[in-house]
């Protein structure tokens, strides 16, 4: 299929929510590399929301609301299972993450594609992966 038979062109963005909002902004903004595209205050419903660019154009939302309640992450859930980032080479990113006490899971093959990936969590224990396209 192709987008003008399904018209879809891709993905815009992905939306999360986080519990601390100042913790999870340094750690995708300072720590991740993402830039700011906009940054907004929802007073009416006490939230931020944080517009986050990547690198391919797509973008991340970060928003923050009084108490949400903790994602179950393990045993695995039934929604939405990670978020993955595409990288040229894996061990600078890991080093990188490391330098900000990000721990990663030992690197692992993709059985189907031959590629290599590693997962890691944000501040919120949201299961991130890294994966290796060369």
């Amino acid at each position: 299929m192709t987008p003008e038979t399904t018209g879809l062109l891709g993905i815009h963005h992905a939306a999360l929510i986080c519990s601390d909002y100042e913790r999870s902004k340094d750690f995708y903004v300072r720590v991740l590399g993402l830039r700011i595209l906009a940054e907004n205050h929802r007073a009416e419903r006490d939230s931020w929301k944080l517009d986050l660019a990547l690198p391919d154009g797509g973008q991340l939302e970060l928003f923050s609301f009084p108490s949400p309640p903790a994602r179950p992450s393990r045993p695995e859930a039934q929604g939405l299972r990670h978020l993955a980032f595409r990288v040229a080479a894996l061990e600078p990113f890991i080093e990188r993450l490391a330098s900000h006490g990000v721990a990663c899971e030992p690197i692992r093959v993709d059985e189907y594609t031959g590629r290599r990936f590693t997962f890691f969590a944000d501040p919120d224990d949201l299961p991130l992966e890294l994966y290796e396209v060369g």
